[in-house]
């Protein structure tokens, strides 16, 4: 049964027989698509609660939401073999997920890795996918950004109370998001932390940075031109900060030219990645939901 703050708790098995949690949201809805919100590389399913609280009690269109913590995050067991925090290893957990909860089709919203994740989706299981947000990321990863991502994980700080928390993710990236106030930064650093007797710490697997330390930064990784292109027959909403340096202007342009059916947004006043409950981005994925939903009603 859903709690006092709007969801469930749901946990599965990974195809390797890891524990794994989802977070479900208007777990009684039906009728409309189903949302399935994957978060970005060290992130959880915390980071999608105020849009799920939207999308699932939205008074026309009242969709169950699935928000996942991947392995190594969140509720999800940490994987003893640091391989496996690979995207393919988990778009097999998300399906893996989404079987045991008995949904076949589903509209995707993707943060940064959630959406190189729903890429791969569109080769393994393309008719899983029914519509598609890309928060902040594309078929290419600018250099910059994923330097950006490194540094701030090689040196992330240990903070011991929430006030310290906010002010160390502020002095980190509070250039790209000058749109963002007080209340943004805390939401923020209760998504990111968890907290125990030695104070808080970022919840997810420490190992993970080291799958991002290992990166060579002077070789530009493979882009994913081909399964974007995979995609072009399912309705797609791109959102990108206007200060994002891992989704380039010119990538969004390219992704436009190439998906006829693809819409855009710049969100003015932040980086990777905007925030998604702030603003007017919850109604837009909300109207950009239902008219997807609408046109695919056959005639």
């Amino acid at each position: 049964m859903p709690n006092d703050q709007g969801f469930s708790d749901f946990f599965y098995s990974a195809p390797d027989g890891l524990k794994l949690h989802a977070r479900v949201y208007g777990e009684a809805n039906t009728g409309p698509w189903p949302v399935v919100c994957l978060p970005g590389l060290t992130r959880n399913a915390r980071d999608f609660h105020e849009l799920a609280l939207y999308l699932s009690t939205d008074a026309a269109t009242p969709r169950k939401v699935i928000a996942f913590d991947y392995r190594g995050r969140g509720q999800s067991t940490y994987d003893p073999d640091v391989k496996n925090y690979n995207v393919g290893v988990e778009a097999g957990d998300i399906l893996a997920g989404l079987t045991a909860l008995n949904i076949g089709e589903a509209a995707f919203i993707g943060t940064s890795r959630g959406g190189l994740i729903i890429h791969v989706l569109g080769m393994m299981r393309p008719s899983v996918l029914k519509a598609i947000v890309f928060n902040d990321i594309g078929p290419v990863i600018e250099m910059a950004g994923l330097a950006h991502i490194q540094s701030y994980l090689e040196r992330d700080p240990a903070p011991k109370t929430r006030a310290q928390a906010t002010a160390a993710q502020r002095s980190v990236h509070g250039e790209d998001f000058s749109a963002l106030a007080g209340a943004d930064w805390d939401r923020m650093v209760r998504a990111l932390y968890r907290e125990t007797n030695g104070g808080l710490v970022p919840d997810f697997d420490p190992k993970l940075v080291d799958t991002v330390a290992s990166l060579d930064l002077t070789q530009p990784l493979p882009d994913l031109w081909p399964q974007f292109e995979a995609l072009a027959a399912i309705p797609l909403l791109a959102i990108r900060g206007a200060n994002s340096r891992l989704l380039s202007i010119d990538t969004l342009k390219q992704m436009r030219a190439r998906h006829s059916m693809m819409e855009a947004i710049t969100i003015k006043g932040q980086g990777h990645a905007p925030f998604l409950e702030t603003g007017d981005l919850p109604d837009a994925i909300a109207v950009f939901l239902d008219r997807a939903e609408r046109k695919n009603i056959p005639k």
